[in-house]
């Protein structure tokens, strides 16, 4: 697919890059991803992608704007309150990248739905649905970029266990739910936590598209807002894993 004069100079400043130059540019035009969640991890998530030049976003959420929402979710504003997230982070998406196909589910994920795109985007804040996207990837071969965030710290990683062997899933690295597990909504989180997490998870997916780098597969890395550090952990796959042992 050839890039149109007017793509050419939007991107012009990955093209420079030799680890995406055109070819790069062409792979983020024909790539499609689907994002699970709408607010302060997939939003600014899904508009850092639009603006890479990401053909396709598909994007899933059931909530509307809040506005305790706004102190991170970036993607929103003020008169935004009470509307369909993801109707209003699909038009803010379309004005800023308008060749990007945006498709909108405005409804709660299910694991018997099917996800149309190459790439899995877990930008969620329940377990539930984190092991349910994680099984979806694995059984589908699809790479899984899965964030999270509370308090003043988060993670990201890259989980393909369906597209490589060995490889750790989600599961892996969390079994089961944990007995303490922390919503931000009972304890609290810094917003630009979120947002770098959020750009983290946009990067990974621009990796994966492109071949640039390494992606964060088989590790996961840890941010710490209040120190300022972050660290990349090594995970391993567990032998036991119902999902992708067997």
């Amino acid at each position: 697919m050839a890039l149109t004069p007017e793509q050419l100079h939007r991107h012009s400043r990955h093209i420079l890059l030799k680890e995406i130059g055109g070819p790069g540019v062409q792979r983020l035009v024909s790539a499609s991803v689907s994002i699970v969640g709408a607010g302060a991890l997939g939003g600014p998530c899904a508009m850092y992608l639009a603006a890479a030049g990401v053909g396709r976003i598909e994007l899933w959420d059931d909530d509307s704007v809040d506005r305790s929402n706004l102190q991170r979710q970036v993607q929103f504003t003020e008169a935004d309150t009470g509307r369909a997230k993801v109707d209003q982070l699909a038009d803010r998406l379309k004005a800023a990248a308008p060749d990007c196909e945006v498709v909108r589910r405005r409804r709660r994920w299910s694991e018997d739905e099917a996800l149309w795109g190459r790439i899995l985007i877990d930008g969620t804040d329940n377990f539930e649905t984190r092991f349910a996207l994680n099984r979806v990837a694995h059984a589908s071969g699809r790479p899984l970029v899965s964030g999270a965030a509370t308090r003043w710290s988060g993670q990201v990683s890259v989980f393909a266990s369906g597209v490589e062997a060995g490889l750790p899933c989600y599961q892996c690295f969390v079994p089961q739910t944990p007995p303490d597990a922390e919503a931000c909504e009972d304890v609290g989180v810094v917003g630009p936590v979120t947002g770098i997490i959020a750009s983290h998870m946009a990067l990974e997916t621009v990796k994966l598209v492109t071949g640039a780098g390494r992606p964060l597969t088989g590790q996961v890395l840890i941010v710490d807002g209040l120190s300022g550090v972050s660290r990349a952990v090594k995970l391993r796959q567990d032998t036991d894993c119902p999902v992708c042992s067997t």
